[in-house]
Formats: C-alpha cells, structure tokens, sequence
C-alpha cells in the first residue's frame, strides 16, 4: 500500500480549490492503483516571459486510455472521450505562478496526474550603479548595483566585474514570484594602481543555458580624457542574435546623421555631452543601457 494512490472508479474528484491559480487539491477514493503515470509533457518545463503565450502538449502512453483533460484557472481543457494526446495554451499568461495539469482517465477506472512546472519571469526594469562614498586611497568605498522590478529574484543573479575579473556573486533568496527589486553591495579599498579601472555589474536570471534567453546587458564605469573620441559598447549576448538601437541627446541630431543606429558599438564625441541609449532586443526581451557623457568632472560614465 506504500506505492499507491487511491482513486474513485472513473471520474477524478476536485474536493478543494486553493485560491492560488492552478493550485488544486484532490479527493481520491476507492481501488487502489499503481503510482506509475502514462503521462509524457512536452515540453517538460516551461520559461515564459509574463504576458506572452504560452503552449504544451499532453500524450497518454496507455492503450487503456478513455479520455483526457487539463486542469487550469487559465487555458484548462475540459475531459474529452477518445483522445490520446492533448494541447494547452495560454495566449497572455497573465499570472506569476500558474501550475497547469494534465489528467488521464483509464478504461479501468484508474487515473492520473502530471503537473507542468511552469515559471514565469520578468527582466529588470533597470540595472544601474552608484556611489555609496567618496574614493579616497588607501581607503574603503562602496558601490551599490540596483536591480529594479526582476521576476523571479531566487534565480537572479548579481555579478560584480573588475575588468575581466569577476570580483563577487551574489543570489537572493526570494520567495515571491513576483517582481522585485534587489540591491548589491560591493566593498573595496582605493589603491593608486586601479585608478581608472573599470567596475561594472551584471544582473542576469538563471532560467537559460548559457547563451540562451534574454540578451544581458552589463553596467559600466570608465574614465576617458574631455574631448576624444568615446567608444561606447552595447554589445550583447542572446539567442536569437538580438539588434540594436541609439538614440542621441537632440543638440548632437546634425552629428548623428553620419552614424549607424543599428550598430552595437557606437564611435562617439565628448564635445557632445548628454545621454546616449542603445536598445538592444530579441523574441525573448529588450534591455536598454544608458551612455552619459559629462564634461566635468572629466569622466565618461555609462550606466545600465
């Protein structure tokens, strides 16, 4: 009796609903039967954006299939005779946690239950950095990298750069499944030997294989010299290949005209102070990296 599950002769019995979407509690009973499940999903898990759609199929391995359904607040199929495989789609997932089930009935009264786990995130509004003290040598100073409206923070992750060097990680635990937003804190000590070095912070979700999902976009801080020309990388990662957009501060248009907008990387001039933003986008996001010029006090500095 350790391995099996009760359940009533032909139909499966919804007791109680909890108030959470596609969160359900069953009642089973009568005979007794095995625990192993006919049930194949495909896919077996899902990431999807919030608001886009979303789709599985649900196939029944057993020829004592009699009928199946899918269990959802949103999307759910009701139990259809005949079948052996069944699709579920949601056209704007419109929740952060949603659990659908696919169900099978058998001809001998057996049934079963797969669950699709399912997350559904949201990228960060913003990444940005800033100063928590001034930076003296020999002395402590703290950066602060802010991390704004991110679904879901337990698989979001802070990665903190000194050139190619990755100085510090750091993940959060979250239990919300909704957006947040999350704050890092990086300590150094001012030496004479990393004056003009670049510190940069990363925020990224580990939902993908690498290389897959949303395009990452880091920060950057890099000191340049008044008056020369500013390289200025927006480049990223992400499958698909994402592209890219500028926009120019309005004084600099005239200047613009000669450029490409649609390059990642961009040749720019600090006679021509202000803000510069590059979008860079795919099917899976669109993440934007803001450039500031400034002519006092002699610093370029380039925030996401």
């Amino acid at each position: 009796m350790d391995h099996h599950l009760a359940t009533l002769n032909l139909k499966l019995i919804t007791c109680l609903k909890s108030l959470t979407p596609c969160i359900f509690f069953f009642c089973f009973l009568g005979e007794l039967v095995s625990t192993s499940c006919p049930l194949d999903i495909t896919p077996p898990r899902v990431v999807v954006r919030f608001g886009d759609s979303l789709s599985a199929n649900c196939t029944s391995s057993s020829n004592q299939t009699e009928g199946m359904g899918w269990e959802c607040s949103y999307g759910g199929v009701d139990f259809i005779y005949g079948v052996s495989s069944l699709p579920f789609k949601i056209d704007s997932v419109p929740e952060w946690e949603i659990g659908p089930m696919c169900y099978v009935n058998l001809h001998d009264g057996d049934q079963c239950v797969e669950v699709l786990p399912v997350t559904v995130y949201k990228m960060p509004d913003s990444v940005s950095l800033k100063n928590l003290s001034t930076v003296e040598e020999g002395q402590q100073f703290a950066i602060q990298c802010d991390v704004v409206n991110v679904a879901p923070a337990r698989n979001l992750s802070v990665l903190w750069h000194k050139g190619n060097y990755i100085m510090k990680s750091e993940t959060f635990d979250e239990s919300s499944p909704s957006p947040v937003s999350k704050s890092s804190v990086l300590t150094l000590t001012a030496h004479r030997d990393d004056d003009g070095a670049e510190i940069r912070c990363e925020a990224k979700l580990n939902l993908w294989p690498q290389e897959q999902g949303p395009p990452p976009v880091r920060s950057e801080n890099l000191e340049m010299t008044v008056g020369s020309e500013i390289s200025l990388n927006c480049t990223a990662r992400g499958n698909p290949i994402p592209s890219y957009h500028w926009e120019f501060p309005n004084f600099t248009q005239v200047w613009n005209r000669s450029h490409d907008v649609n390059l990642p990387i961009l040749t720019a001039s600090s006679k021509f102070p202000g803000v510069y933003t590059c979008t860079a986008s795919n099917s899976q996001g669109t993440v934007t990296k803001y450039f500031i010029i400034t002519e006092a006090p002699r610093k370029f500095l380039a925030v996401h």
